[in-house]
This record gives C-alpha cells, structure tokens and sequence, in this order.
C-alpha cells in the first residue's frame, strides 16, 4: 500500500513518518512546506506549499491512504488581521482540495488528524465522539467545517473519511503551555497549583501515533470519528508531579485558592492560559477502544518521561 502523509516533518509527523518507515508496510510519500527536511532514501519526498489551489497529481499517484497532518494550528497571540479566514484558508479549503482532487484519483482512506476543539474548551463530563461540536475559537471552528466539508466529499464519491480529534499532544519537542510548565518545572519555581482538583486528558505523541496508524488499516474505522487519549486522566498537579519525576526533580507545589488564581491570569489577560493549564477537558476514548480494539501504548508517567528526556 502506498501512504501520503502531509505535515511530515512536524511535531506529529516526524514520530509518526519515522514508525511506519521502520515498519516497512506502506511505500510513503511524505510532503513538507520546506525543501531542507530530510527523510530515508527509500521515503519519496515533496515539498509542497498546501494551498487551496495546490496541484496534487504528481502526489497522489498510487496512493492508496492520506494522512493529512498539515495545518495551520491554535496560535496563543495570532497577529493576522482575520484570524478565522486565515485558519478557514489553510484548515479548511486547502484541505478540501486535497481530499476532493484524492477522491477522484480513486484514494480509498483519508485520516484526518482534527482537534478536541470541535468539541469545545471546557467540560464537566468527558467528551463523546458524538456530542454536538461545540467550537468556540477560529481554530476549532476551522476543523469543525473541514470535517463536515470531507464528509459530504466521501458521501458523494465513496472516499473513506476518519476523523480524529487529539487534545493537548504531548512529546518530545513539544511547544506551547507543555513546554511552559516543563521550563517552570525544571527550573524548580514555585508554582501556585496545589489546591487544583481539576482532571484533563492528554494524549502522548506516541498514543496519537498508535491510533492514526489503526485508523489506516482498521475497517472499523471507516465513516467514523475518534477521540484520542491516554486513557488516564490527570488533575494539573498531577500532570506537574509527572513532569518533575521525568526531569529528576522535586516540584515545588504551592496551595493558591483557584478563585484568586483565575482573578490574577484576568488581571494579567492569560485567562486563556489558566483555562488550559487549570479547567478540567475529558476525553472518552472508548470508540476506538471498541470499534478498533485498540488501547494508549504508553501511560502517562512513560509518556510524560520520554517528553522531557
């Protein structure tokens, strides 16, 4: 079988290029925005700007399944004038064009890597693969119309669509909040989060991994949507408690009542922040625990460890 994978070299792609290259069951063509990326010899390399209007015969030759990791992801403080058409432009139309131009050179599986974003920010109870999506920022709302607009391309040309919907990803080289917290922790700085009792779920890049690869393969997993997960959820204490046994350090944890820690990231416009270090996100990964059988490969305590080491 030969796989197209796009977003090869990113956070998500090189891990994921990397174990289906040492396995040796897909003939891989990989594209990447860059021309510098460097792959295996026997893994067919093209740099390609993913544009709405982006040609993709040449890429497309003899593939039999898509893995579209491209994106244009969540940006904490996004400087363009619109934000919601620039992620629409490259989330949502460009990717359109890929899988419209796939289903009609006959690709039998498109995966598409989404975000729990669909589903919303916030929750009280884990999210459902069929819970009404509830987006609320320009990201989410991008992903959420590129999931309906390649549903009603695999409707009309019989192209299989899966959909997966990651929360926070997790590894090594991983930028954002997660390598906030890691800098803090490593750094051994008081950090006021001790009385939290929050619960969220993430998703280590090697768990991520492991799923899209059953949704390559799994007849199960055609038409569906999953969520991805650890498996285990943890409060953020925890997830610092984790970090710290990797990096070989003691955290210092502080109690801070979390009504005048959310008053202070208010004061200091992070609310955002607080919200995705501190408010509670399950996931219930069970649809693909009992459509596909399959199960995180590592637990949180491994996952966070290989992150940081």
């Amino acid at each position: 079988m030969r796989c197209l994978v796009t977003g090869a070299a990113g956070f998500v792609g090189s891990p994921f290029v990397k174990r289906l290259q040492a396995e040796k069951v897909f003939d891989l063509v990989v594209t990447t925005r860059s021309q510098t990326s460097a792959f295996p010899p026997d893994v067919r390399h093209l740099p390609i700007a993913i544009t709405e209007k982006t040609d993709w015969a040449a890429s497309l030759e003899g593939v039999n399944v898509i893995v579209h990791l491209a994106a244009r992801v969540h940006i904490m403080n996004d400087r363009a004038a619109d934000p919601l058409a620039e992620f629409r432009r490259v989330n949502t139309a460009a990717t359109l064009n890929l899988a419209e131009q796939a289903a009609r050179s006959g690709v039998r599986r498109f995966v598409f890597v989404s975000t729990i974003k669909v589903n919303g920010e916030e929750n009280d109870r884990p999210f459902r693969h069929d819970d009404t999506p509830k987006p609320i920022d320009p990201y989410g709302i991008s992903k959420l119309e590129c999931e309906i607009g390649l549903r009603e391309i695999a409707a009309h040309h019989g192209m299989e669509i899966v959909i997966i919907r990651p929360p926070l990803v997790y590894g090594p080289g991983a930028r954002g909040n997660f390598a906030l917290l890691v800098n803090l922790v490593g750094r051994k700085l008081p950090l006021p989060f001790a009385s939290l009792k929050n619960r969220r779920t993430l998703v280590a890049v090697q768990n991520l991994v492991d799923l899209i690869i059953a949704c390559m393969v799994h007849p199960a997993a055609a038409g569906e949507t999953f969520l991805a997960g650890d498996g285990e959820d943890l409060s953020t204490p925890e997830l610092i408690r984790g970090i710290a046994a990797g990096l070989g350090v003691t955290p210092m944890l502080v109690p801070f009542p979390p009504a005048l820690l959310l008053m202070a990231a208010r004061a200091a416009g992070k609310e955002a922040v607080y919200q995705r270090l501190c408010g509670s996100l399950q996931v219930d990964i069970s649809r693909a625990r009992d459509l596909l059988g399959w199960s995180p490969v590592v637990t949180p305590r491994e996952g966070l460890k290989l992150a940081v080491n």
